[in-house]
């Protein structure tokens, strides 16, 4: 980690919202607003965000699963999708979701109509804007923990061990 945090303090929640007040605060409120107010469903959600969370390196994103009323998704889910084209674990709304997640957050200059064609068909136009700012929400607070090295930190934190 390359921010030095006070003794006692979480590495996470004392750069996000302590060091810089001024505009640090509205990350964690950023960042919670996608979780609490999405109206996407919980697969189509976790595809994109584990998505996000592969791509950036994020190992603190990449151990989450967001719950919702008591409900996460299976523990394979992460494999399936990083084999989002092949496996039979998604339905065609899950699989649209992580490939637009990939697309926005790596290939966004080759993004045509021959992707927007089938999103377009299964999402409607308040679900791609919705999917597009938690997919930014995402791809900007998760390589700001990569990048500083937080995601590492909050995993020694919680004792938890990557592969």
């Amino acid at each position: 980690m390359i921010i030095d945090v006070p003794e006692g303090k979480d590495p996470i929640n004392y750069v996000w919202g302590e060091i810089v007040p001024g505009i640090g605060g509205a990350a964690p409120m950023k960042a919670m607003k996608v979780y609490s107010d999405s109206t996407l469903g919980l697969r189509e959600f976790e595809a994109a965000r584990l998505m996000v969370a592969e791509i950036n390196g994020c190992l603190f994103c990449q151990d989450y699963r967001t719950e919702r009323d008591g409900v996460k998704v299976e523990e394979s889910f992460d494999q399936a999708v990083r084999d989002w084209r092949t496996t039979d674990a998604f339905d065609e709304r899950t699989r649209l979701a992580a490939e637009y997640a990939q697309l926005y957050a790596s290939e966004d200059h080759s993004m045509e109509d021959l992707f927007w064609n089938p999103l377009l068909a299964d999402y409607d136009q308040r679900e791609v804007v919705e999917l597009s700012m938690c997919i930014g929400s995402w791809l900007a607070f998760g390589r700001l923990n990569r990048v500083l090295g937080l995601d590492r930190s909050a995993e020694r934190r919680a004792g938890n061990e990557r592969r």
